[in-house]
């Protein structure tokens, strides 16, 4: 079945979980991802919260894959920001798995605390863990163009 952006803000967050246990590592990705904030926890300002996000803050990610790196996509102007290197390595959403690790620890002094992991779902549609530090702080989804 191939899921959407849309598919997954519709998902429960145990859902989400479940579908990133199962999904595999996929490909490093390359180019522009649309991306959305995804939650821990179920509550029903949810979608209201991520609209915030998107329109004001976070919009999604750049990869520039054979250069091992990628920029954020910030503010509705969409200004590429907060860069992170890009490599495959373990997983701590699924200890002894791999996932594809977005590190900001070398390359950005505002998130050097934060380490995210991503993981295909469906071509194209990717599901991301974000931690602070060791802590698991949100989910996100990034939407490339298929």
């Amino acid at each position: 079945m191939v899921m959407t952006s849309k598919d997954l803000l519709n998902s429960s967050p145990a859902e989400l979980d479940a579908l990133y246990r199962q999904a595999p590592i996929g490909p490093i990705p390359d180019g522009v991802a649309e991306g959305h904030v995804l939650f821990l926890a179920d509550t029903p300002v949810n979608w209201l919260i991520t609209w915030y996000v998107r329109a004001l803050a976070w919009q999604g990610k750049v990869f520039f894959r054979d250069e091992g790196y990628l920029l954020n996509l910030v503010s509705a102007l969409r200004v590429r920001l907060v860069k992170a290197t890009l490599s495959r390595g373990k997983s701590w959403f699924c200890p002894g798995e791999e996932a594809i690790i977005l590190d900001y620890s070398k390359t950005s002094f505002l998130a050097q605390k934060i380490r995210d992991e991503v993981r295909e779902v469906s071509p194209g549609l990717f599901i991301g863990q974000a931690y602070w530090d060791d802590l698991r702080v949100l989910s996100f989804s990034l939407q490339f163009p298929t």
